[in-house]
């Protein structure tokens, strides 16, 4: 079902041009201005300079693709052979070491729905518009996108394992060790590719740039340049693996007008046992509650800021979507916990509507536990509650994929990101 081919990658000329840390930047969607210019100032070759391109409007796309040719004359080579690149990330989280192992290649690109790639998550117009001008400037392929398959016996892993040799990269990056190995052995690509013949690919993060190189295809086979067109630069790896870590994504809601969380709470006191408690100190402690109220079920936290308190709403076990009036979701969106804190506190609850949380009017959103636990306690700005998640199993997120449904934006926090600068795909070369 899913076809994976290798490619002749651009990859950083590492014995001319030293420490690779130096040269990688995280995806482009998680570094503001200031994150820019620090990431920028440790190289003039570091691929940031690429992915957010400096200037107003439209003209910096330009400079974008000017500084992705001088990046190919003075800081990349291309490999000879077709190629996969085995990527290992070593990390730490909550005191336990991981690996999380995967490879890099090409995808033969399908819209979603239409093809065994499968989306979780809702996208939005604005990012993807902005991608593809990227893109378009520079008619290369810059960033990956992480994808999922199912491997429970490893078996892409026993494809590869002979022919790995020595990292072509290896370094320590944002808190995580990164090391990427080629294999261009014909007889191991051919048994990597047969082993992905028949899988689903479930994206984990990266819905924007799938969906904006899907669009991108049809502009380059209108141009006459179809087989290039096809295929897209991902990262996959196996949703088996004990390396993957899935983390919370907490919601900080403000600016909503009249927000009456005791109202909301009587909505919601049929479904819900709700308990009231003081608030943890640490963001582990919320952690750890929790996953103790989620243990059976859907649960999560809300806590007004500045009050003290933690709302810790579990769901009941008699709980009936169709009492809830939730029969327009999916059965497997029906006791998630994402999607009930959407539909039932945000929406019905709160007024914010959908499109006004696709659109991020009245939400953020953390990943630390610690930060949002911090604005929690302070009060004093214009964030009104703060929602803590928990973090959505994997067999969740199987489960929406195939029921061709999605999640509100934002759901999953697939831990580390995978950084850019690891294998450049630029059309222009062909394949």
């Amino acid at each position: 079902m899913a076809h994976v081919r290798p490619l002749r990658g651009f990859r950083y000329d590492l014995p001319r041009l030293g420490d690779a840390g130096l040269l990688l930047a995280p995806p482009y969607d998680v570094v503001d201005a200031a994150g820019r210019e620090r990431i920028g100032a440790r190289s003039p070759h570091n691929c940031i300079h690429v992915i957010l391109p400096e200037g107003e409007g439209d003209a910096k796309y330009e400079v974008g693709a000017r500084r992705f040719a001088a990046l190919e004359r003075e800081a990349l080579v291309r490999d000879a052979a077709p190629s996969f690149y085995v990527y290992h990330q070593t990390f730490t989280s909550e005191g336990q070491q991981y690996t999380r192992k995967g490879f890099i290649g090409l995808i033969e690109l399908t819209r979603f729905g239409a093809g065994p790639v499968l989306a979780h998550e809702r996208t939005l117009s604005g990012p993807k518009a902005d991608r593809l001008k990227l893109m378009r400037a520079c008619e290369a392929h810059l960033e990956l996108v992480f994808g999922m398959f199912s491997d429970p016996g490893r078996a892409w892993e026993a494809a590869t394992s002979r022919a790995l040799g020595s990292a072509v990269l290896e370094c320590e990056f944002d808190g995580t060790h990164h090391a990427l190995y080629r294999v261009d052995d014909p007889a191991a690509t051919a048994a990597l590719t047969d082993v992905l013949a028949d899988k689903k690919i479930y994206i984990a993060d990266g819905h924007h740039r799938y969906e904006t190189m899907c669009s991108f295809r049809a502009e380059l086979e209108a141009a006459g340049k179809g087989e290039v067109a096809r295929w897209g630069l991902i990262f996959l790896s196996n949703l088996d693996d004990p390396g993957l870590v899935v983390l919370p994504t907490h919601r900080l809601i403000h600016s909503v007008p009249g927000l009456d969380l005791a109202a909301a709470l009587a909505q919601v006191e049929p479904f819900f046992t709700i308990t009231r408690e003081k608030l943890p100190e640490s963001g582990a402690a919320v952690r750890a509650r929790l996953a103790e109220a989620g243990a059976r079920g859907a649960a999560f936290g809300l806590a007004a800021p500045a009050t003290g308190e933690l709302v810790v709403l579990a769901l009941r076990p008699d709980f009936d979507p169709a009492a809830a009036g939730l029969q327009h979701l999916a059965p497997a969106l029906q006791r998630l916990d994402v999607a009930l804190l959407h539909e039932l506190i945000l929406d019905r609850g709160f007024g914010v509507t959908r499109e006004a949380q696709a659109q991020n009017t009245n939400i953020r959103y953390y990943k630390s536990t610690d930060e949002a636990l911090a604005v929690a306690r302070a009060g004093g700005s214009d964030v009104q509650l703060v929602c803590f998640m928990n973090p959505t199993p994997v067999r969740d997120v199987r489960a929406v994929c195939d029921s061709g449904e999605v999640m509100p934006q934002k759901s999953t926090f697939f831990y580390p990101k995978i950084p850019t600068g690891l294998v450049f795909h630029d059309l222009k070369e062909g394949l």
